[in-house]
């Protein structure tokens, strides 16, 4: 059995600053808030925190257009409040982990001002510029992920320049050595602090291809998405072998990729001994539900099987080279309980029957805030009740596709990124206990029956459910560093794997429908329950949504 490093034998928790905890009523959370609150974490189990980005930032994509790499953002506090934060946190054994954004910068960062100013100056190809068309229009028809032209006239400058995502957030130059030393620098600022590793947003997106063309037009804007023109273009290792080369060697840190559009059989050009990151963020058990790109406005209907297979191939492909980071939430994605369960599900049994998987799959678990309580969508009235840039794009494009308004929001409710964004919900109190001022984004109006309070004093809570299977699983060598292997996979229903080393095994089930199903008692051998999202089970038999958990010596 090989030694496993730190970062594999715990889980991860993911902080969004803003949304946390708020000890000055300004609305906005702060790092103060979570230096109070890490005992709760620490009792949670978990040994390591993501933070996404704290930099200083115009926030017009809250805190992912950064305009200085090096600084903490005054809404979150000051550098020493960041550095009280690593203290504290070594004191519990937890590492922080920051979010580094190097496709793009804000267009209020220093380097793209300077870069605008014309096409001479120092800085002037560290971003993406070209000329318009003979008619003036833009270079190419490529759509932004958050909908309209990727493309942005700059009169100062008189050209076009390239931004994947808002039009505040210009893509840099990645072909510019300079470029990328002043990231990796940026990086290493962070390691000198004692950060304990990273995660890297959208980096598939760095490497532009030679070229650029106008693609087969996939909505009736006329426009092709951005992410089908640009994404993990031919030569993009190469700058992320030099961005560990020049970084990551050489310190005990972990790092992940978020790398939308990676397919679990080029996971091992990523990860491993020849990869990149020590793990990757992929998204095609993520992206089940949607039908068009990173727009997201469509839906479909999909299978069980369909999800078990994504899973699966990505547990597959990193079974003997590489670590797979196991997740089902994040700060872009909807609640897991709406986005994998059937309408109507329990949402207390529904929140178990996810988290059992979770911390049962061969990989290191991620918990986003709030999911180990439960939390759940929104479903405000109005588009203008939503902060996220993406959910105006999501919502403007529906309408332009020809969706009535009440469709249009009907999007919206699902794929939102405000779903996962709205305030941590602490207590009963005013705001959830997360602010005394007005929060930034309303309170999810559960929060009096799903709040940490309520739940710690609760020992059949979803709190105290994912506590368990947190130190079960720190305990366990079978489920750390232990093999697995899907059966039941034809199951519509069903989602059953086994966990193993040597002669020691663990039987994982969990039923995803509405309904009480039977199987043959005779693949569970002669192992015995130890526990699941129910009292007890019924050998051969799960309720609706049960999850359990068997084990044989």
């Amino acid at each position: 059995m090989k030694n496993l490093k730190w970062w594999q034998k715990t889980a991860v928790y993911q902080i969004y600053p803003k949304s946390f905890m708020d000890t000055t009523s300004s609305g906005t959370g702060d790092l103060k808030g979570i230096t109070c609150k890490l005992d709760y974490l620490k009792k949670l189990g978990i040994g390591a925190i993501w933070l996404t980005p704290i930099y200083p930032s115009p926030m017009v994509d809250n805190g992912y257009d950064i305009a200085d790499y090096t600084a903490i953002d005054e809404t979150y506090g000051t550098m020493a409040d960041f550095e009280k934060l690593i203290a504290e946190a070594k004191k519990r054994d937890i590492k922080i982990v920051m979010d580094l954004v190097y496709n793009h910068s804000s267009d209020k960062n220093k380097w793209f001002i300077e870069s605008k100013s014309s096409k001479t100056n120092p800085k002037a190809d560290w971003y993406i510029w070209r000329d318009a068309k003979a008619d003036g229009s833009a270079p190419t028809n490529w759509r932004s992920i958050f909908g309209g032209s990727a493309w942005q006239w700059c009169e100062e400058r008189g050209q076009y320049y390239l931004h994947t995502f808002a039009v505040e957030q210009p893509d840099l130059n990645w072909e510019n050595p300079e470029v990328r030393q002043a990231l990796f620098d940026a990086a290493n600022f962070w390691l000198e602090k004692g950060v304990g590793g990273f995660r890297i947003d959208a980096i598939t997106y760095i490497k532009k291809p030679k070229n650029f063309v106008d693609g087969e037009p996939d909505g009736k804007d006329g426009l092709v998405a951005v992410h089908a023109m640009t994404a993990n273009t031919e030569g993009i290792l190469d700058f992320l072998h030099e961005f560990k080369r020049k970084v990551f060697d050489g310190h005990d840190i972990f790092t992940v990729g978020e790398a939308n559009g990676v397919e679990a059989n080029e996971l091992k050009y990523w990860v491993g001994k020849d990869g990149v990151f020590d793990m990757l963020f992929e998204f095609s058990h993520m992206n089940l539900p949607f039908t068009n790109g990173e727009i997201w406005c469509y839906s479909r209907e999909w299978k069980l099987t369909e999800l078990k297979k994504a899973l699966s191939d990505s547990q597959q492909a990193t079974k003997d080279n590489g670590w797979y980071p196991v997740f089902f939430e994040n700060h872009d994605q909807p609640r897991c309980i709406n986005h994998f369960l059937p309408k109507n599900s329990d949402p207390i049994k529904a929140a178990k029957t996810l988290a059992t998987i979770l911390l049962t799959l061969r990989g290191t678990p991620f918990i986003y805030e709030g999911q180990e309580l439960g939390m759940t969508n929104v479903a405000w009235d109005s588009i203008d009740d939503y902060n996220d840039i993406q959910s105006h794009g999501q919502y403007n494009f529906a309408l332009k596709e020809g969706f009535s308004p009440e469709q249009a929001m009907n999007f919206v409710h699902f794929f939102s990124r405000d779903n996962a964004r709205t305030p941590m919900q602490w207590d009963n109190s005013k705001n959830a206990g997360f602010s005394k001022g007005k929060a930034w984004l309303p309170v999810n109006e559960n929060y009096p029956e799903v709040n940490a309070e309520v739940e710690d004093k609760n020992s059949d809570s979803v709190l105290n459910y994912y506590r368990k299977l947190i130190n079960f699983r720190a305990d366990n060598e079978v489920l750390t560093a232990g093999d697995y292997e899907e059966f039941l996979k034809d199951d519509e229903r069903i989602f059953a794997f086994v966990r193993s080393v040597q002669n020691k095994k663990i039987y994982v089930l969990a039923n995803f429908i509405l309904d009480e199903v039977n199987f043959s008692a005779e693949i569970l051998g002669q192992s015995k329950f130890i526990f699941g999202n129910y009292e007890n089970n019924v050998k051969g038999t799960l309720k609706p949504l049960e999850a359990v958990i068997y084990e044989e010596a």
